[in-house]
């Protein structure tokens, strides 16, 4: 079993190099032809003034982005997977993306105006977004715990019903939404990262580095409740905090990632299975190792969302979704066959 740990070990060490190898790339490649040899090897100072703002204003922050969001999705995949014991679990249950969704639509649909005009200097949206995430994982809280206790299967079943109340207020903004709000309310759910700049990172790593310091205190916890909450309980762990902890660590991470780049699917569902697949169920592996996959993984689908339909671009959602979809129906594809006795 230690072979098996230190093995898997040193394979997710090589995600790290391989993580840094597509940033590289993703800053390299670009609709406009400015690259790194052009910053290095310019004719002339215009030149080479160009191609320095494209590559650290419009292209770093935005592989940057990518990064982070696909490292919050990813260790956020993992944990609600390892809380719910299911391997098909996703952050979204708790209502994090059902509710910035909504708290964003509001904003889109209802205040258009006031949100494109330069209110909060364009945060109006992500800010909404954030507050929205934060309240409806507060209220699913608060709704399923009783005498001091969390109940997961409600939960579960709540966030399910709470995201389904969620999706019909949004459809109604839909409905009643102008071209303009529209076309920007179908663009924020599908996820981009067209609006990347270093100020909204900034604003993000506070939220990340607490996530991650929180998942680093449920790793050994949540290997614990792999064996049930009663057995996790009789070993010293504490059950209920390590649900608490767990709630908050996937607020604390996919609502900002979700209020600023938009709703993007799969890569909490899909990247923890696979990373799962060659680290076991040993949470001290598979939560770093999923962030590492998710960042990776991330960053490669906004660079063919930049360059598949250039100068335009598809929103990242799309790309996700395309190359998720098959890898989640052979995961389903998998389970069933587990399931079914030899």
């Amino acid at each position: 079993m230690r072979a098996m740990r230190v093995h898997a070990g040193w394979i997710l060490l090589s995600l790290l190099p391989l993580l840094i190898l597509v940033m590289l790339v993703a800053v390299e490649v670009g609709a406009s032809g400015a690259g790194i040899g052009t910053l290095l090897h310019a004719p002339d100072v215009a030149t080479r003034n160009l191609a320095w703002m494209v590559i650290a204003h419009i292209r770093a922050p935005r592989v940057v982005l990518a990064a982070m969001a696909g490292a919050a999705l990813g260790a956020a995949g993992a944990t609600m997977q390892g809380l719910f014991r299911n391997p098909l679990a996703d952050p979204g249950l708790i209502g994090v993306s059902s509710g910035a969704a909504l708290a964003a639509s509001c904003v889109i649909v209802l205040g258009v105006d006031m949100a494109q005009s330069g209110f909060l200097n364009g945060w109006a949206v992500p800010l909404a977004g954030m507050l929205g995430s934060f309240l409806v994982t507060l209220l699913l809280y608060v709704f399923a715990t009783r005498a001091g206790i969390t109940s997961v299967t409600t939960v579960l079943l709540a966030g399910v019903a709470f995201g389904a109340f969620s999706g019909a207020l949004t459809g109604i903004l839909i409905f009643r939404a102008n071209d303009t709000a529209l076309r920007d309310l179908t663009f924020w759910t599908l996820g981009s990262f067209s609006g990347a700049n270093w100020e909204r990172i900034g604003l993000l790593s506070p939220f990340l580095v607490l996530a991650g310091v929180i998942a680093t205190r449920l790793a050994v916890p949540l290997n614990a409740m792999l064996l049930g909450e009663a057995d996790a309980a009789l070993m010293g762990y504490p059950v209920e905090r390590t649900k608490r902890l767990a709630m908050l660590g996937v607020a604390a991470s996919v609502g900002p990632v979700v209020a600023f780049v938009g709703a993007i699917g799969f890569v909490g569902v899909v990247v923890p299975h696979l990373v799962r697949l060659v680290t076991g169920p040993d949470h001290r592996l598979v939560l770093p190792g999923s962030a590492l996959l998710g960042a990776i993984l991330l960053t490669a689908a906004d660079t063919i969302a930049r360059l598949v339909a250039a100068p335009a671009e598809l929103p990242v959602g799309i790309i996700t979704a395309a190359l998720g979809t098959p890898v989640f129906v052979w995961l389903l594809s998998r389970i069933h066959g587990a399931d079914i006795p030899s």
